[in-house]
C-alpha cells in the first residue's frame, strides 16, 4: 500500500500533485483523474460497461474531500463527484500516466474522434445528443 505524504490541488495548471512515502511525487492532470474516475458512472458495474468520457480537457477540481484514511473524493467542476480515489489508485494513475493517456486516446479514436478531438470542451460521443446523459442510469 502506498501512503500519501502530500496532496496539493493546483487549480491554475489543472493538476493534482501527490507525494508518497516511498519518495515518488506525481502531477496528475485533472482531465486524467476525471476520465479514469473509479466511479460506477464511468467504470460501469462490470467489464465492458465503461462509459467513455469526452470533452474533459478543461475540467477543474473545486474541492478534494478526505475519505477516511484511505482515499479522497474530488469534486469536479463538471458536477462529477462520485469517484473515490484510493492511495493505490492515485499512485497507479501517476506512475502509469503515459500508458493511461495512450489507452484513452485509442478509445477516443475507436469512438470516431480524430486525433485527440474528443478531449475538447463540448465534445460529445458520435451519435449522441449529450455525453452527460451516458451514465449507467443509476443515481450514485
Amino acid at each position: 500500500m502506498h501512503n500519501p505524504t502530500g496532496l496539493t490541488v493546483h487549480s491554475k495548471s489543472r493538476v493534482l500533485e501527490v507525494s508518497f512515502d516511498d519518495g515518488a511525487t506525481f502531477s496528475i492532470p485533472f482531465e486524467l483523474l476525471r476520465v479514469y474516475s473509479p466511479s460506477a458512472e464511468v467504470k460501469g458495474h462490470g467489464p465492458g460497461q465503461e462509459v467513455l468520457q469526452v470533452g474533459k480537457s478543461e475540467v477543474g477540481v473545486s474541492d478534494l474531500e478526505p475519505v477516511g484514511n484511505y482515499a479522497v473524493k474530488p469534486i469536479f467542476t463538471d458536477g462529477h463527484n462520485s469517484g473515490l480515489y484510493t492511495w493505490d489508485y492515485l499512485y497507479d494513475l501517476g506512475a502509469r500516466q503515459d500508458q493511461h493517456w495512450a489507452a484513452y486516446l485509442v478509445r477516443l479514436q475507436a469512438a470516431g474522434f480524430t486525433s485527440d478531438s474528443g478531449r475538447a470542451p463540448g465534445a460529445v460521443l458520435p451519435g449522441t445528443a449529450n455525453a452527460q446523459s451516458r451514465g449507467c442510469g443509476h443515481k450514485h
